[in-house]
């Protein structure tokens, strides 16, 4: 009989060890359980300080909308997009250029500035995705500055150059005439720009974004193109007003002398 006690009571003891063994371990497991990962809605809330603030383009209301816009169709249609901007802002810079001369409105000179902007614009959107792809340093001040200068020196002589040079050759002057019009009004506006552009490509590069920075050029390009129509009206006249008085001179030289 006390065989059988002492049996009974060996089993029980490992049983209650066992027991004592086990319940710690399901205490932890089922704490380690409730312990799931919050949800998107049980999220800590960001306070003032943590909330990142929006870029100034990004709170301009419906310029920030119109902005979105013009950014979304020039990533779908960038060629198309170009163009049709291009056509705007050649379209008021021309308009404001003829009413800032005093005189009737030209249509045909506006049919020409259109021209030149239609054709120019895509050249000119591939040369600034290529300056926005290259010259770019570990040093952010080194790339800008690269940028400004390699803009400045290559792209502007020659797209002014087309500028006045498609001016005079669609109102229908000779060879010479056109190259005249480049000599007189280029090396004038290559100076003005360095008054303008440099400090332009270097603002676009360093705060406006990739998608908004045609945008952004347009808007001062409107008072550019104003200032280079301007400047081909000057041109003109001058031009006219040599002709006249060679026309004029040649006439005396031509006539015949009174007897």
């Amino acid at each position: 009989m006390a065989a059988h006690l002492l049996v009974y009571r060996t089993a029980l003891r490992r049983q209650l060890q066992s027991l004592r063994q086990r319940v710690p371990s399901q205490a932890q497991r089922q704490s380690s359980s409730n312990k799931k990962t919050p949800g998107p809605a049980e999220d800590q809330i960001p306070v003032a300080n943590n909330v990142p603030t929006l870029p100034f383009w990004q709170r301009l209301g419906p310029l920030t909308r119109a902005a979105g816009a013009y950014a979304r169709a020039q990533r779908a249609r960038p060629y198309t997009t170009q163009v049709c901007s291009s056509l705007v802002i050649y379209l008021a810079a021309d308009i404001s250029a003829q009413s800032m001369s005093g005189t009737d409105h030209d249509p045909k000179r506006t049919v020409r500035s259109l021209i030149i902007g239609a054709i120019s614009s895509i050249p000119s959107y591939k040369w600034f995705v290529f300056l926005s792809q290259n010259f770019n340093y570990s040093s952010h001040l080194v790339s800008l500055a690269t940028k400004v200068v390699v803009n400045q020196i290559c792209y502007t002589p020659i797209f002014n150059s087309y500028f006045f040079g498609m001016q005079a050759a669609l109102a229908g002057d000779t060879m010479e005439e056109v190259w005249e019009r480049i000599r007189r009004t280029v090396p004038v506006s290559f100076v003005n720009s360095m008054k303008l552009w440099p400090a332009v490509t270097a603002f676009s590069f360093t705060f406006i974004p990739m998608e908004y920075r045609s945008i952004f050029a347009g808007v001062i390009a409107v008072g550019w193109q104003t200032y280079l129509s301007f400047l081909n009206r000057i041109a003109e006249k001058e031009e006219a007003s040599r002709k006249s008085v060679h026309d004029e001179t040649a006439a005396v030289e031509n006539a015949p002398a009174l007897g």
